[in-house]
């Protein structure tokens, strides 16, 4: 009987969404609302709308990669193919922290939120018992993964559908009725400057983070070239429709919404709308997504580890091994587990400002690596030609470069620590090669001596 050797081909464009917005966790929105509205100064749909431009270039130059290079691997093997390996090393390098520690961000989180639901039980506890479901659904097969992920996202996407059309209640029963669900006070007015909407969509740009994370999938996608550029799209336009319709309804229902904390702000947000039953939903939609998020996360980074793997940056043995009868990087997935139980002792905002560093870093190579492959190498320069993979990607590259340099002081410096450490793993790893071919040189020329 054949050994399977690859990965196996069976997600459809349905699924690619549903793995992609249980990545990007639609609940997101709720927690992160009361940062993004003191940055954008309450103006939050002018900012998601700004946030959505910012993030639909470098989306688009997701898609135009994946055709070319419809593999796993993400933006390193877009960067490592279109401008230089060593480059694309580099760019693997930071996305690695991105893809290690997105689970243990949601595994930490669902701690969070368990343990207040239940805060007779530690945390760890939580921690080590998500891991393992987590590990063992993985190992299972993607399809599996991509099935809890479906019923996830229509949990998170119902609950948002629920609050604005109690939000929507709210506005039409009141004292200007159903004309005031018609207004562009959300978007203009005497605090609605540029500087301050910029301000808001730099910090909201990271609600998208994940429709990248789709590109990982692409060995198991089936018509990748096709799918997986379709549901980058469907992504940010589901996301985009949902953040923005959330924004607009409550800036309308509730324009002198105050609130004493931004890191609780979304549930006094949510009291409001719906009382205690509401909120009681609203953590226990948070929770799920929270799991989902994590499932989705250990899938991409499994995948990316054998991307990388495959291509020797990683262990070769290890890290692209599948399991005999699931055909999952089974080996990978439980690396990934153990990594992420340093959840117990991990610090948040730690690991949150890892995974901003890697992920603009990789944005910016992606969005150059359309105009190395298309534009030079392939010399596709007709003004039309010119307009989609020169300017489009410029704009893109430029957009979240800068906002890389937004990030704080301290997230650049342990970001260029971890590149430099990048760099001295490749200085070691490639004298280590250089060892070995002297060595098997050597050898093969001290057998044909022993022949003659």
């Amino acid at each position: 009987m054949k050994e399977k050797t690859g990965l196996v081909k069976t997600l459809k464009t349905p699924q690619v969404v549903f793995m992609g917005l249980a990545w990007m966790t639609p609940m997101i929105y709720f927690t992160v609302y009361g940062v993004a509205f003191d940055a954008a100064n309450g103006k939050m749909a002018a900012a998601y709308i700004a946030a959505f431009l910012a993030i639909f270039f470098t989306a688009y130059s997701y898609s135009r990669m994946v055709k070319a290079y419809p593999i796993a691997g993400s933006a390193y093997t877009y960067t490592k193919n279109s401008i230089n390996p060593k480059v694309g090393f580099l760019v693997g390098w930071a996305l690695l922290i991105d893809y290690i520690f997105s689970p243990i961000i949601a595994i930490l989180t669902f701690g969070i939120f368990m343990h207040t639901e239940f805060p007779a039980i530690p945390i760890y506890v939580w921690i080590i018992i998500m891991n393992v479901i987590l590990a063992v659904v993985n190992i299972l097969g993607i399809k599996s993964a991509a099935r809890i992920s479906g019923v996830s996202v229509l949990f998170q996407i119902g609950f948002i559908i629920l609050f604005c059309i109690l939000v929507a209640k709210d506005i039409i029963t009141g004292d200007t009725g159903v004309s005031s669900m018609f207004s562009l006070a959300p978007f203009f007015g005497d605090n609605a400057s540029m500087g301050v909407i910029f301000s808001g969509a730099a910090l909201i740009c990271f609600c998208f983070l994940g429709f990248d994370a789709v590109t990982t999938m692409a060995e198991e996608t089936v018509d990748a070239q096709k799918t997986i550029p379709k549901a980058i799209f469907y992504i940010i336009f589901i996301a985009a429709t949902m953040y923005i319709s959330i924004s607009y309804l409550t800036q309308i229902a509730y324009p002198n919404f105050t609130f004493a904390n931004s890191d609780n702000a979304a549930y006094s947000l949510v009291q409001l709308v719906g009382g205690n039953l509401l909120s009681s939903l609203f953590i226990m939609v948070l929770i799920v997504a929270t799991f989902t998020q994590g499932l989705s996360s250990m899938t991409s980074v499994s995948r990316f580890l054998y991307a990388l793997g495959r291509e020797s940056i990683l262990p070769k043995k290890l890290f692209t091994s599948l399991h005999p009868k699931f055909n999952t990087p089974a080996a990978n997935i439980i690396f990934v587990a153990v990594i992420s139980l340093s959840a117990v002792v991990i610090n948040l905002d730690t690991a949150v400002l890892f995974v901003s560093f890697g992920a603009l870093t990789a944005f910016v190579f992606v969005n150059l690596s359309v105009i190395a492959h298309f534009y030079i190498k392939e010399k596709k320069r007709s003004p039309k030609e010119t307009f989609l993979y020169l300017i489009f990607p410029l704009i893109g590259a430029g957009f979240i470069g800068w906002l890389l340099t937004l990030l704080d002081p301290t997230t650049l410096k342990l970001g260029i620590g971890w590149i430099l450490l990048g760099f001295v793993y490749l200085f070691i790893k490639t004298k280590w090669e250089q060892v070995k071919e002297r060595f098997a040189a050597q050898s093969d020329s001290n057998e044909k001596s022993y022949v003659r």
